[in-house]
């Protein structure tokens, strides 16, 4: 296993750790496992009916995608990696940290706390049949 591969797996390792963790206090994130067919993501909008955020898990993808539900009925994906040195990213209150550096990103993916300096990388989303599609780019 290369560098690459070993620090991949241990991001993703400890982040089911945390969100195992998460869970067992009552305030899990909420994880939807899911796989790419054509370079698109397809999510029931039935998942929102209880929340306005969603960790999407796409197989054999590196990293989570945050999904959220704006006050439009929009919604809004990013790919939770950071912009600094590709590392998973988790979820907090208002948006997202990377554990390795510090890097800290509001909810709409920009920097609020460096050493990052670009903005998450956001898919175009659509609503088509009760299924937000999210087309991976």
């Amino acid at each position: 296993m290369d560098r690459r591969d070993f620090v991949k797996n241990s991001c993703t390792m400890c982040l089911a750790l945390g969100t195992g963790m998460l869970a067992s206090c009552g305030s899990a994130v909420p994880l939807y496992k899911t796989t790419i067919a054509n370079n698109r993501i397809s999510v029931p909008v039935s998942t929102f009916a209880q929340t306005d955020f969603q960790l999407i898990s796409p197989e054999k993808f590196a990293y989570n995608i945050g999904l959220r539900k704006e006050n439009d009925g929009t919604y809004t994906a990013l790919l939770l990696r950071c912009t600094h040195h590709d590392n998973q990213l988790i979820t907090t209150g208002n948006g997202y940290r990377c554990t390795l550096h510090g890097s800290q990103f509001n909810k709409e993916g920009q920097v609020t706390n460096g050493p990052a300096e670009r903005s998450l990388k956001k898919y175009p989303t659509q609503v088509v049949d009760n299924q937000i599609i999210i087309q991976i780019t």
